[in-house]
């Protein structure tokens, strides 16, 4: 069984470090492993020294990364909305009609795609992992934090919105037979003439909503640096993955000095990083704190990303 590890937190504070590094440790550990970059900043190919593409590269044996492209996973939900769209027009179908349920899919059809195109293209690429049982784990660096929690409630309002579509797509089998023909051509046009994909779509986003959840077989951890204000916002996260029944794994605690040396300002950031981590610990009792050290320069390559990896526990 596949597990998933998602890597989320505020913009900036080393994200895509930590997941490919917890991608490499995993990896060295012996579990084939795949990194998913799901932010549209992608900066997985910086950070691992290796052209990543939109479909896996292998970086070294046993770790593959993957930067997921907004257009393609974006170009299939919009098809399917598109289609359910013009089938029902085609029918004669009264968007403004509020009569056997039909106003509420007029509101999310009229409204266009639900979720952003940043969102639906990662949640298009969660969902072709959680389908796959090519890795043993899948890595995500997710988005800022507020795109991962958009993210995160995808599933289910996908789900709710192709049910909805899907009812209202047999009520108008039954009530204009006549026009099957037509329906089943425009259908046709949009290269789905099977209204099975409608369900077999809100399937899938079930099986992503029930993945999430998971302990099992997910867990998301949050990355954070050792300062008051990225604390706060990380205790934020965790409140709002609990809502949303997420499991939270652990925290981990970025750019931490560790040997300030003799420097006087070095010693005096450090004891301010200590209080943050300690503020962080007593908010979050019950998750493992883990912390990954500072380090001169750009972490970039798989030489210094080794450095980030050994601070890890991945297990």
């Amino acid at each position: 069984m596949t597990e998933f590890v998602l890597y989320g937190g505020k913009g900036g504070v080393g994200k895509t470090t930590v997941a490919a590094a917890s991608g490499l440790a995993l990896a060295r550990a012996g579990h084939e492993t795949l990194v998913v970059s799901t932010d549209p900043a992608h900066s997985l190919s910086d950070s691992v020294g290796t052209e990543v593409g939109d479909e896996p590269t292998e970086i070294r044996e046993g770790l593959f990364g993957v930067e997921v492209d907004p257009d393609e996973g974006l170009d299939r939900y919009q098809e399917l909305f598109e289609t359910m769209e013009d089938v029902l027009e085609e029918a004669g179908v009264d968007f403004e009609s509020q009569e056997d349920g039909i106003g509420n899919a007029a509101d999310l059809f009229s409204s266009g795609i639900v979720p952003g195109s940043d969102e639906l293209a990662a949640l298009d690429g969660l969902a072709t992992y959680v389908d796959s049982d090519d890795y043993e784990y899948v890595v995500f660096d997710t988005a800022p934090t507020g795109h991962t929690l958009r993210l995160l409630d995808l599933p289910g309002i996908m789900a709710d919105t192709l049910s909805t579509a899907a009812e209202v797509h047999d009520q108008v089998q039954r009530k204009v037979n006549v026009q099957k023909t037509l329906m089943l051509g425009v259908l046709a046009s949009r290269h789905t003439d099977d209204p099975a994909a409608i369900t077999e779509m809100r399937d899938r986003m079930n099986r992503v909503e029930s993945v999430l959840r998971d302990p099992d077989q997910t867990a998301f951890r949050v990355v954070t640096l050792p300062e008051t204000m990225a604390v706060e916002e990380s205790v934020r996260l965790v409140e709002q993955l609990r809502e949303f029944e997420v499991p939270v794994g652990e925290l981990v605690v970025n750019k931490v000095i560790e040997d300030p040396g003799d420097c006087e300002r070095c010693q005096a950031n450090k004891a301010v990083q200590e209080d943050a981590i300690e503020d962080l610990r007593a908010q979050l009792p019950d998750l493992d704190v883990q912390r990954v050290a500072d380090r001169p320069g750009e972490v970039t390559g798989l030489e210094t990303l080794e450095g980030v990896a050994a601070d890890l526990d991945v297990a």
